[in-house]
């Protein structure tokens, strides 16, 4: 089992960035993908979520409207587009797969985790 993020990097305020979550060695396509981030010194925290099933999409309140989730179940891949980047969103993203068929924001519903991509966006 294994989720490879990549796609993260350095860009301006106002940049932006296009995260890749790509799933292997389980059927991803039947899980809900989601991100997580976390910044320096805080707590990991929920992004964005997109199910399975119908494909219901949820956010936190603090990127929505500039960020954009989508997943390609054919390539067992998962995206996050993110516009109009602020220095408040430099953390390490995470891509995460859930069991539950909805667009979970629970950390602890999710079952397989990646490693954690960097984002660095400088003011």
């Amino acid at each position: 089992v294994q989720l490879q993020a990549s796609g993260g990097g350095l860009v301006q305020t106002g940049d932006s960035l296009r995260l890749s979550c790509a799933a292997s060695g389980f059927n991803f396509r039947i899980y809900t993908a989601g991100w997580f981030r976390q910044a320096p010194g805080k707590e990991r925290e929920f992004v964005a979520a997109k199910n399975y099933r119908d494909g219901r999409t949820s956010y936190a309140d603090s990127i929505k409207g500039r960020f954009t989730i989508s997943r390609n179940n054919a390539r067992d891949t998962v995206d996050l587009q993110m516009n109009s980047l602020k220095p408040e969103d430099t953390a390490v993203y995470y891509c995460a797969a859930s069991g539950y068929n909805r667009p979970t924001s629970a950390e602890y519903e999710y079952s397989y985790w990646g490693q954690g991509t960097q984002v660095t966006v400088s003011g």
